[in-house]
């Protein structure tokens, strides 16, 4: 039997854990696909750039939400 942590181990229940979680992830995205942007640009393939680029903003997006979120509810 597999039991969930729910606070008791981290402090810090599962749904707020996986708003910071998911902010997180979503900046973390946003930093790797500026590489992803360099590499396309550099090889002169403006179509995966530009694909790069809107995965970037809607990462940022994500953040952005998240964050407003967290402000509300910590």
């Amino acid at each position: 039997m597999t039991t969930q942590e729910t606070g008791a181990v981290t402090g810090t229940k599962d749904k707020d854990y996986n708003l910071i979680w998911y902010v997180e992830a979503c900046l973390s995205n946003a930093l790797r696909l500026e590489t992803y942007i360099e590499d396309a640009a550099r090889e002169g393939d403006s179509e995966l750039a530009d694909l790069f680029r809107k995965a970037q903003a809607d990462s940022r997006k994500g953040a952005e939400m998240g964050k407003g979120m967290l402000r509300k509810r910590l």
